[in-house]
């Protein structure tokens, strides 16, 4: 699965992930399928922001609230691994309920893209819950 996602966004991840280390950084993704519109980035609420994240409650609400009024879905979340790790851990598995949500994990400077799953036929999913998704410039501005 591809998914397109304007430079200036990933910059933007990168940046929002330095910012907080050593805490992880966390957010919504606002779009369409197959494309990733903005980002709304929420505060860690997570007990240990270190090593967790977890989006609060009321910007998840305004975050599902604001895309409708624009037309456009969340279709996924973001957060990072100051630890350096780009795939996502066994906690990020425990915690991947929805089939077909896009998760991004900033790490080392950059942005890895995951697609959440519950159905891996051919074993290959990390931890079987997620499978490897391309991030492509997006052709227009978002």
């Amino acid at each position: 699965m591809v998914v397109e996602i304007a430079s200036r966004l990933i910059e933007r991840l990168v940046a929002e992930a330095e910012m907080a280390a050593p805490q992880e950084c966390c957010g919504l993704l606002i779009g369409r399928p197959g494309r990733i519109d903005s980002i709304m980035p929420a505060a860690n609420v997570a007990a240990r922001p270190t090593d967790s994240f977890e989006i609060d409650p009321a910007a998840l609400l305004r975050g599902h609230r604001e895309a409708r009024g624009d037309g456009k879905i969340v279709i996924g979340h973001y957060h990072s691994h100051p630890n350096g790790s780009r795939q996502p851990s066994l906690r990020d598995a425990a915690r991947a309920v929805e089939d077909a949500q896009i998760w991004l994990i900033i790490a080392g400077g950059s942005v890895s893209g995951w697609r959440a799953t519950s159905h891996d036929p051919g074993g290959s999913a990390v931890h079987g819950r997620f499978l490897p998704l391309a991030l492509i410039s997006a052709l227009a501005p978002v």
